[in-house]
């Protein structure tokens, strides 16, 4: 088997920084080295390929065309490497990739990741949104906050936060207007949709063991963010969960006049199986989190 013929790897970084960002001195900044350090890199990489990879004066550097098709090979290269080493890694401190749904990092992490930061300010969270099932195979987050409605990875650890519940909202102005005494009631009310459930309405009716309303046309949102927004602005009626909007219920911005029932769902915190510190340390917060927050018969 042939060796690999390869530059210095701080060689390559330290171009790939430089023509990525594009410039020294901030390339610098990234890797923690000097200026000088970067540029020594980059002129004995020059110097090994035989090309030149930037050209114009020093103060305004152009990637040369032989520079620009190395830089889209490492940038590749590099992200797949440090994707290896982190797979790897079990670090009590540095950067964990968390996966929830929009809507849950808005209404329910977020207003209390701060109680994780401080009792880890190594560990930098950072949320992407998804809604699309875990797939620890093509994704790159450690954790992943979902509703438990689809099959799981196998063998992956799990842990449970709470159980969803669910119930018709709005806003203190609206239901003012309203004056809703039953479930029937809501015929004459705007309704809210979001195309990302569309059966909840129907799902509330069902499991509340009411006559479901023959009236449920209404205005459809692209994202429940979206939805929860305008039923707090007085724009109708939505089907919301009550971990989403416990917030808004106690701060009177949103209104609940036949509470909350259980969907029969969960969220769940599902971790990358493998050992990860500091992933463990975050889905431990999370079920300490959860514990705290109260279910509606309690409020």
């Amino acid at each position: 088997m042939s060796r690999r013929r390869l530059p210095s790897l701080n060689a390559l970084a330290a171009f790939e920084a430089a023509a990525r960002l594009g410039r020294m001195t901030l390339a610098a900044e990234e890797l923690s080295v000097t200026h000088g350090a970067v540029s020594k890199q980059v002129r004995n990489l020059e110097e090994i390929l035989g090309v030149r990879l930037f050209e114009g004066p020093k103060n305004s550097l152009r990637v040369t065309d032989a520079g620009r098709t190395l830089l889209s090979h490492l940038t590749v290269g590099l992200d797949h490497i440090e994707a290896g080493v982190r797979a790897v890694a079990d670090e009590e401190n540095g950067v964990l990739d968390v996966s929830c749904t929009g809507t849950f990092s808005m209404r329910w992490l977020i207003p209390r990741l701060h109680r994780f930061q401080d009792k880890y300010p190594g560990v930098e969270v950072r949320l992407s949104a998804s809604y699309a099932p875990v797939d620890f195979a093509r994704e790159r987050y450690e954790i992943a906050v979902r509703l438990a409605d689809s099959p799981l990875p196998p063998e992956v650890p799990l842990t449970t936060l709470f159980p969803e519940y669910v119930g018709p909202v709005l806003s203190p102005v609206l239901a003012k207007r309203l004056h809703l005494k039953e479930p029937q009631d809501l015929e004459s009310a705007p309704i809210l949709h979001t195309v990302t459930r569309r059966s909840a309405w129907h799902d509330w009716f069902d499991r509340a063991g009411w006559l479901r309303s023959s009236n449920l046309a209404g205005t459809d949102y692209e994202h429940f963010y979206y939805m929860l927004e305008a039923a707090t602005a007085g724009l109708g009626v939505c089907i919301a969960p009550w971990q989403l909007v416990i917030d808004d219920i106690r701060a009177q911005r949103l209104l609940a006049p036949f509470g909350f029932i259980p969907s029969g769902m969960n969220y769940i915190a599902v971790q990358r199986p493998r050992r990860n510190r500091k992933a463990q340390a975050f889905c431990s917060w999370l079920a300490e989190e959860a514990s705290r927050t109260p279910m509606p018969s309690s409020m």
